[in-house]
């Protein structure tokens, strides 16, 4: 397997997108419980980032108009459709439950051939946020240490099997995930946790840069079983020091919003 192509390597984490009005909109109300805020704050929000109150208004209408939220008209939106799942699995990555492991992995094969790329493409991205690897060509494996979700029974297109592999377990994992270059992120994102503890309005911005970084970097953890880990791994602690993180950016935050102040 191509570095590209481990989950949680460092070509992938490396890339930094610039935030737009949908997607400072999207992260506000996933980061939301319930998932839903005022049309104000969330004008407000977006105006950290020197985006207009008119791109905020609009950015929510195509949010609307493709299904991510909905409003009932007396300026609340709440998040819905695929945006409300993509919560779900963000939920499931900051806790990072595991069940028991016993040796036996998930093994999923795709069946269908000449597919349109949309559809492998697709295909593909279901089967990483159910945090398989793909050892080979249409050939996706993990131990089972957790539920699939997406679930893969669910597309007609893949078959589904558990087995033992025959191939020494913790090697295994490490040819199919960067576990090295996943837990190097994690500590630098431990450090930058610890130096931008939310103080004023003035870190409001970089730290939900930050916190949108955590988030992204919790979901691509394999969820290993500690068997196949290294013997210091940064996962409990990076959820740890978020949530404690977290906590003080929202306070912060919400006095902000009292207040109707701009850093």
């Amino acid at each position: 397997m191509t570095q590209e192509r481990k989950i949680g390597g460092a070509a992938v984490q490396g890339i930094r997108q610039p935030f737009t009005a949908r997607s400072v909109l999207a992260s506000a109300l996933l980061g939301e419980e319930p998932p839903e805020l005022a049309v104000a704050h969330l004008v407000q929000l977006v105006g950290l980032f020197g985006i207009n109150e008119n791109r905020a208004r609009v950015a929510l209408s195509r949010m609307a108009a493709a299904g991510e939220v909905t409003t009932d008209g007396s300026g609340r939106y709440r998040l819905a459709g695929r945006l409300l799942e993509r919560q779900e699995r963000q939920g499931a990555s900051r806790l990072g439950r595991t069940r028991p492991w016993h040796g036996r992995w998930h093994m999923v094969v795709v069946t269908a051939s000449g597919s349109p790329a949309e559809d492998r493409a697709a295909r593909r991205k279901r089967l990483v946020l159910a945090r398989l690897a793909e050892q080979r060509e249409g050939f996706w494996l993990r131990p089972d240490n957790i539920v699939l979700r997406p679930d893969p029974a669910s597309d007609a297109d893949l078959a589904r099997y558990s087995g033992v592999p025959d191939a020494d377990p913790v090697g295994l994992a490490a040819a199919l995930w960067d576990l090295e270059g996943w837990a190097g992120r994690a500590g630098e994102l431990c450090t930058r946790l610890d130096r931008l503890l939310p103080k004023d309005p003035s870190d409001l911005a970089p730290g939900f840069e930050l916190s949108a970084a955590v988030l992204r970097h919790l979901q691509a953890d394999p969820l290993l079983p500690a068997e196949l880990l290294p013997s210091i791994w940064p996962g409990p602690t990076l959820r740890e020091s978020y949530t404690h993180w977290d906590r003080r950016y929202r306070q912060v935050l919400r006095a902000w919003a009292r207040a109707g102040l701009s850093p």
